[in-house]
């Protein structure tokens, strides 16, 4: 565009600000009267020159004056059409848009101001901001009557032009506002500003003062200011409130030291009291910037004003009220936790989308959780639970060493922050513990050395402040690695150092009586002092018939230390019980091997032994019976002298005896074959392959429970197989009162014997002497028929004492074991199904009950 045609256009703009558009096309302006020559030539030299407005360049701002003017002079329409336009134009962006859209909205308002003069007869000057007047000065006096009007009108836009202003019209202009703001506004709003500062430290102003009834900063009603005015104060003295709360609790958190805040209290206190720091700082720059004036070009010695304005006050404390804002609700969270929980709680108010409230809660919270990340770092690594105030998720309690792995320490869920999962927490549990168990109770420094190589295997150091918030996966990278070299360590201890399977299969050799040898010598050597009664058993003379057994079996070769672990005990007694009551075998397993043989376990251990001892006295009960009968079933032929109804009892007597006794060795038998063989080798089998795959203590401790747990439920011992163990106590005592039944009878058998043999000799020797005295025949046959008399009735009176209870045992152990039998079908446990099958392979016992 040549300058020809930029200053044809000039002359065309100017002649349409001066005069009425043309009403025809072919209608030239006239650009020759004396008014738009002079304006012409003023408005060249205000193009040419380097004048610039003294506002700032808000297109914002200047579109919502625009807007407030043709609202205030009742033009809603307008003012909502205004709106309308200047969204869309406003959006317009990219090629062929106007960059500089804030001149664009000045020009229009200044030609609205100047056309508003054509009511009046005259032009708007610089004062309302259009081109100024170079007439004659025909409209002198009206402009300077209504000065005061247009003031008004135009200052309430809040537009302010810099011209040359000869007669000072700006400065005059001026004072008539801020005279007239005096009037509306009972306070100024620099007194505002400065009392709005005051109220973001918490103290009060010389009008904003804090009330307690309303519980917060209030302007009082007295003070004369605009309603958008109140209400910008109100809001922003919302701050001070929250600077009050927190400040509070940043006070207290400083001055209570101890269990009521603790050292992650503390340190969030502390956090806070940085964050209000940086808030004090930037206080005072505003304060500063409320100390200096709008950099306006006065005469006269007129103020400006103050350059902090409530708007700019508003946009400045923008960022401040979202943080102090949030740390308000987070005291207001936290006021009643401490530890973990409290760190947890801050934890939820981080999982926000803005930036900068991510950022701000993930600097506060790294300050917030060093203390706790510094506790699982001194607790991982170096086995000290350092928590004065009970803030960690770790508890301890004092314990002996026996209960220190199982009960020693804790897990406190309530102190567990939500960024540590339950998982994590319970690896870096049995790390500290396998740390303190192998220093109190395995007196082993071996860890130390396992804590550094995880720490350089991990990446991480032993210093403090080493981890921090954020750094989750590093942390559980360093406590897997730590676990896994501590308790790696801790295993082999107890393996090699301890010799933790040679006890376990002690154990099962001498509590779990699996050293056949060593249990017969040991039942043969005790039976005559367990057959006394219990309160004349002398413990001492049993641990010597213990220490015999032990000599004469292949037990001798077992390690010394081992041996000598091995004792025995007798149980508490009541009157009338027997040795064999009360008589079991103790294992003393000693530190550390005490938390895997704690003494549950070995009270469960001697409730399998006083079963499998029981059940090895019956079986030897049913062999001595065995021995008993057998030379006897023989010499049946030394009866010949009995009646026959006499004779025919006995042998009938001796063959239920003999029957009975089957019947009983059957059952001893497979009840032994299976505890011996179907529990417990299948279940120490399994224990042996569980004890090769542990990778820590913790593992070891459930393989042991498993491999007991599951002798107890096979062998009739748990809670689901009460009625059976009942059952099979009975049986048990049934065979026993059996053994003495016919120890009894095969005396008496016995001693009839001899009678009878003594009979037979005394008869042979006195039919000698009837041959040599044949007169004595008579009174001889009458001897030998006395004899015959007296043992026939010394069987009949045996016979009719044994023979019923002999029927009664049978009856009674044919009815409890039928009844054993039916019952195991509905035992949980699948393996109790073969003991059913073992004892019942011909259905014998089926067929017999279905007959029933």
């Amino acid at each position: 565009m040549g300058d020809q045609e930029l200053l044809n256009l000039v002359k065309e703009l100017v002649t349409r600000l001066l005069n009425s558009p043309p009403t025809t096309p072919t209608q030239n302006p006239n650009p020759s009267k004396p008014d738009s020559t002079q304006a012409l030539r003023y408005a060249m030299r205000i193009l040419s020159s380097r004048l610039t407005p003294s506002i700032s360049p808000d297109e914002a701002a200047m579109a919502e004056s625009i807007k407030r003017r043709l609202a205030l002079q009742g033009k809603s329409s307008q003012a909502l059409a205004f709106a309308d336009l200047y969204a869309k134009f406003a959006s317009k962006t990219g090629p062929g848009s106007i960059n500089n859209k804030w001149a664009v909205l000045y020009l229009l308002k200044v030609v609205s101001d100047d056309r508003k003069g054509k009511d009046s007869g005259c032009r708007v000057g610089s004062i309302s901001g259009g081109l100024p007047d170079f007439g004659a000065g025909r409209c002198e006096e009206n402009e300077k009557e209504k000065r005061g009007v247009n003031h008004e009108k135009e200052w309430r836009s809040g537009v302010v032009l810099v011209s040359k202003d000869a007669a000072h019209r700006r400065d005059l202009a001026f004072r008539e506002f801020r005279g007239l703001l005096k009037e509306v506004n009972g306070v100024s709003e620099d007194v505002l500003v400065r009392d709005l500062l005051y109220a973001c430290r918490g103290i009060d102003g010389s009008y904003m003062k804090f009330d307690a009834k309303v519980d917060g900063y209030v302007l009082p009603e007295a003070v004369k200011v605009p309603r958008s005015t109140r209400v910008m104060v109100h809001k922003l003295g919302e701050i001070g409130w929250l600077f009050r709360k927190v400040e509070g609790y940043v006070s207290g958190s400083t001055r209570f030291l101890g269990d009521e805040v603790g050292t992650v209290g503390q340190a969030f206190g502390a956090a806070l009291h940085d964050e209000l720091t940086e808030y004090h700082k930037l206080l005072a720059v505003l304060n500063e910037h409320a100390m200096n004036p709008i950099p306006f070009v006065v005469t006269d010695g007129v103020s400006s004003g103050n350059y902090l304005s409530l708007r700019r006050l508003s946009v400045w404390l923008v960022e401040p009220m979202v943080k102090i804002r949030l740390m308000a609700v987070m005291v207001d969270s936290c006021k009643v936790l401490k530890g973990g929980a409290m760190a947890g709680a801050i934890h939820m108010y981080a999982q926000h989308g803005d930036p900068l409230v991510h950022e701000f809660m993930r600097r506060l919270l790294r300050r917030v959780c060093s203390p706790l990340f510094e506790m699982v770092r001194s607790w991982v690594l170096e086995g000290e639970l350092e928590d004065r105030y009970a803030e960690f998720f770790i508890v301890g309690q004092p314990v002996n060493a026996e209960s220190l792995w199982m009960e020693g320490y804790k897990l406190h869920t309530p102190m567990l922050p939500s960024f540590i999962s339950r998982s994590l927490a319970q690896r870096i549990l049995r790390a500290g513990k396998s740390i303190n168990f192998l220093r109190v109770c395995c007196e082993d420094r071996g860890w130390a050395d396992a804590a550094t190589e995880a720490t350089a295997a991990a990446g991480t150091t032993t210093e403090r402040g080493g981890l921090g918030y954020g750094e989750t996966d590093a942390l559980e990278l360093m406590v897997v690695e730590a676990a896994k070299r501590v308790d790696k360590h801790l295993m082999e201890v107890i393996y090699e150092r301890y010799k933790f399977k040679e006890h376990c299969l002690a154990i099962k050799r001498y509590l779990l009586l699996g050293q056949g040898d060593f249990v017969q010598y040991l039942m043969d050597k005790v039976r005559s002092e367990l057959s006394e009664p219990a309160n004349t058993i002398s413990t001492f003379k049993l641990a010597g018939l213990l220490e015999t057994a032990v000599r004469s079996s292949n037990a001798q070769y077992d390690d010394r230390h081992i041996l000598d672990r091995l004792r025995v005990k007798m149980m508490p007694h009541n009157k009338g019980d027997r040795g064999w009551d009360v008589f079991s075998l103790e294992y003393e397993a000693g530190v550390p091997l005490n938390t895997v043989f704690t003494e549950s376990v070995m009270a469960r251990y001697l409730r399998i032994f006083n079963f499998l001892w029981k059940l090895r006295r019956v079986e030897h009960a049913l062999i001595g019976t065995w021995k008993t009968m057998k030379p006897n079933c023989i010499t049946s032929h030394s009866f010949i002298k009995l009646q026959h109804a006499v004779k025919m009892w006995l042998l009938s007597t001796l063959r239920r005896c003999q029957v009975l006794w089957n019947k009983m060795n059957h059952f001893v038998s497979n009840l032994q074959y299976y505890i011996m063989f179907e529990v417990l080798e299948v279940s120490w089998s399994n224990f042996s392959s569980e004890m090769e795959a542990a990778k820590d203590l913790d593992d070891l401790l459930a393989a042991h429970e498993k491999y007991l747990h599951s002798i107890v439920e096979k062998s009739l011992l748990g809670e689901r197989s009460k009625t059976l163990y009942g059952t099979l106590f009975v049986l048990f005592d049934l065979m026993l009162r059996f053994r003495s039944l016919a120890d009894r009878l095969y005396e008496r058998i016995h001693e009839l014997q001899t009678r009878s043999m003594a009979s037979s000799l005394q008869s042979r020797q006195k039919n000698a002497q009837a041959k040599r005295l044949t007169t004595k025949s008579l009174e001889t046959g009458s001897l030998v028929a006395d004899g015959k008399k007296a043992l026939t009735q010394h069987t009949d009176e045996t016979l009719s004492l044994m023979s019923p209870e002999l029927d009664e045992i049978g009856r009674k152990y044919s009815i409890l074991l039928n009844g054993f039998i039916s019952e195991l079908p509905m035992q949980q446990h699948i393996d109790l199904k073969f003991l059913l099958f073992r004892l019942d392979f011909t259905e014998f016992y089926s067929r017999s009950s279905a007959n029933l």
